[in-house]
């Protein structure tokens, strides 16, 4: 499907394929048939058609953080004084062109945000945040700040399990 839609469930294979697909991104296609119990040719169609309806959307390499970087990771809850839809997107906006800003997520609760944020020092952190709280277009009420100090597991991929395991 051209348009990215997800017309089926996926099954055991195809479970099998992402996570394998999320550990090495770079496997050859030849390894992959023999951990799935797949030939070659099957294989590779499965790939092409979980790529062609977004189960796989990109791939990438995952950096080493300590090996490239001094900077300081932080993580942000964020409170909106005003939750229109309108309000949102304009902070959503905001966040997205953010090149600090590694993840983001949209949550229930108290706070209206949760922020992974990347800056190679405490001050560039604050100027940060300080402009989202002193932009008027923007309804920023708080942000309430923790530094993390050494990860202890860091993200690994997305379990996936097949529609019949449920």
């Amino acid at each position: 499907m051209a348009d990215g839609t997800k017309s089926r469930k996926l099954d055991q294979i195809d479970a099998k394929i992402l996570t394998i697909l999320q550990s090495d991104g770079r496997i050859t296609n030849q390894r992959l048939s023999e951990l799935v119990g797949l030939s070659p040719r099957p294989c590779l169609e499965r790939v092409n058609r979980l790529e062609r309806e977004s189960y796989i959307r990109r791939y990438m390499a995952i950096v080493d953080f300590k090996a490239v970087s001094g900077q300081t990771t932080f993580f942000a809850e964020i409170t909106l004084r005003d939750q229109t839809q309108a309000a949102q997107a304009a902070f959503d906006k905001v966040l997205r062109a953010c090149p600090e800003v590694i993840d983001c997520y949209l949550v229930s609760g108290q706070i209206d945000y949760v922020a992974r944020i990347v800056c190679p020092s405490l001050d560039r952190y604050r100027e940060l945040t300080a402009s989202w709280i002193d932009d008027p277009r923007l309804p920023v009420a708080r942000i309430s700040t923790s530094i993390v100090l050494s990860p202890v597991r860091e993200f690994g991929g997305y379990p996936v399990t097949a529609a019949d395991e449920g």
